[in-house]
């Protein structure tokens, strides 16, 4: 029976000797290995009495077993549902009575917790740790390495992954085989992904970016990964002559940028490397390609949607810009639904095979954010320039209105960053009674640098209007981000709030 993404990504490869899964230093597991191991852990759910549009939620350290699970649950029509590990009982018991999962994989060490949480869904919970224990590996011992494949099609679901949550209470994205395979489809070609090619894989796979971005795009490519923990520069560092291909978020580019051994020797067998997730500075863009030769392509892509726009491998890469839409994307700058004109600031709208299908049990909120004619409000705000390349303002829910004019946090903290001694800064707005909202900055110093907060504020009234000057300027040791290495302004306003 077809089954529309598990027969083009792991189906095709199910007999390969060729190497998936590398380590680094640990053995490699060819196609064949990981696809048999993937069978077992369907033969083991479905002998949980688990049947296909069945949803499994896994909160688990990133592992080989836990990409099989993911894998396992496209063969046998269930429902992935990805889990950050470092959610708590209580926000785990959100999105497991939200799902209505039938089946809670967590870690040994969570489990105890968890228990509770299962039970009071309904849900079953077995366990997967990191170093291949479990009560599923249990469960999936001895079984057979063939599962019959179950029959799904392009409009079926796939997974459902929740929004990050930076702003408002995460809501669960449903994600359909076709959203996901054409997205896969589309990225091999603009990337020129080969089964040549070796990914480092240092992202989390809770998230788009690290499962259907990385992941799949080198399933469908036939390439390998090298597949690791967690991200370490000067492992990342060892490890680029044995790869092609990396993808990571900005603080992955920055924090190689300040280790020494990272030269333009140290990436010469590399082909690409991709950012996303959170913007990239135009300044990072630059000094990149200064100390190494190669231009960082950055594209943009959200949970609802994976990727929507990329700069071009053969093409100009455009610091500051997330590029132009991919094949098959439509995109168009709106106020209000209505197109504006080229050059003006507004929010992007995207249509295609990539949108999901909507959010699970909120179709009131899937109406609000889904066009009749099928485009997807993002939220973000952007422009597009005449040559397709869109670059990305801010979100529409962080622009500020002081005064009745409006402000967008991305135009002032360029400002601040570009100063001297300042390592990065978040632009949020305060609620005033005079002026409805009041622009305040939150900046972190350079290692070993004072700041002076009178200094940056005499400095910044050279380059910005006065109606865009933060009327307060707050130092930080670190901005707050998730996972993805976001920033969570609403902690910023929270916390800068309360300092009023």
């Amino acid at each position: 029976m077809p089954n529309l993404l598990y027969d083009a990504l792991f189906g095709r490869n199910a007999g390969a000797t060729a190497v998936f899964l590398q380590g680094g230093s640990g053995p490699a597991l060819t196609y064949a290995a990981f696809v048999n191991s993937a069978s077992r852990m369907a033969h083991a759910m479905s002998g949980l009495g688990l049947t296909p549009g069945d949803r499994v939620a896994l909160q688990a350290e990133k592992s080989v077993d836990a990409l099989a699970v993911y894998a396992a649950c496209v063969q046998s029509g269930l429902v992935f549902l990805p889990l950050n590990p470092a959610y708590t009982p209580a926000e785990m018991d959100y999105f497991i009575g939200n799902s209505g999962a039938s089946l809670l994989i967590a870690s040994p060490a969570k489990a105890p917790a968890l228990a509770e949480v299962a039970a009071r869904h309904g849900a079953q919970l077995q366990t997967l740790d990191a170093d291949g224990t479990g009560t599923l590996v249990d469960l999936a011992q001895g079984q057979p390495d063939r599962f019959a494949t179950v029959s799904r099609d392009r409009d079926d679901l796939a997974a459902i992954l929740y929004t990050s949550g930076t702003t408002g209470r995460s809501k669960g994205a449903m994600l359909t085989q076709g959203n996901l395979l054409s997205n896969a489809q589309v990225l091999v070609q603009a990337w020129g992904f080969t089964a040549d090619d070796v990914l480092l894989h240092t992202l989390p796979i809770f998230h788009t970016h690290g499962l259907f971005v990385a992941t799949n795009v080198t399933l469908l490519a036939g390439g390998a990964m090298i597949f690791l923990p967690r991200f370490d520069p000067d492992q990342i560092i060892d490890l680029l002559p044995q790869a092609t291909t990396m993808m990571g978020v900005p603080t992955f580019y920055t924090r190689l940028l300040d280790n020494p051994r990272l030269t333009r020797a140290a990436t010469a067998h590399m082909r690409l490397f991709i950012s996303g997730s959170a913007p990239l500075l135009a300044e990072t863009h630059r000094a990149w390609t200064a100390r190494t030769g190669h231009r960082i392509l950055e594209r943009y892509g959200m949970t609802e949607t994976n990727m929507n726009t990329t700069n071009p491998y053969d093409g100009d890469r455009r610091p500051g810009t997330v590029g132009v839409p991919l094949p098959g994307i439509d995109l168009r700058i709106c106020n209000t639904g209505i197109p504006l004109e080229q050059g003006q600031i507004g929010t992007i709208e995207v249509r295609g095979p990539n949108v999901f299908a909507g959010y699970w049990g909120l179709p009131e909120k899937t109406a609000e954010e889904v066009r009749p004619d099928g485009f997807f409000v993002t939220g973000d705000l952007g422009v597009q320039d005449a040559d397709g390349y869109v670059t990305i303002v801010g979100r529409a829910k962080d622009m500020i209105i002081s005064g009745g004019l409006n402000i967008y946090p991305v135009e002032v903290e360029a400002a601040i960053d570009a100063l001297p001694g300042v390592l990065e800064s978040a632009v949020v707005g305060v609620p005033d009674a005079d002026m409805g909202e009041v622009v305040v900055a939150v900046v972190v110093a350079m290692p070993g640098v004072a700041l002076d907060t009178a200094a940056l504020l005499a400095a910044l009234g050279e380059t910005l209007a006065r109606f865009k000057l933060p009327r307060r300027i707050v130092l930080r040791d670190g901005l707050p981000r998730n996972a993805m290495g976001k920033v969570q302004k609403t902690v910023l306003r929270q916390e800068v709030a309360a300092r009023f």
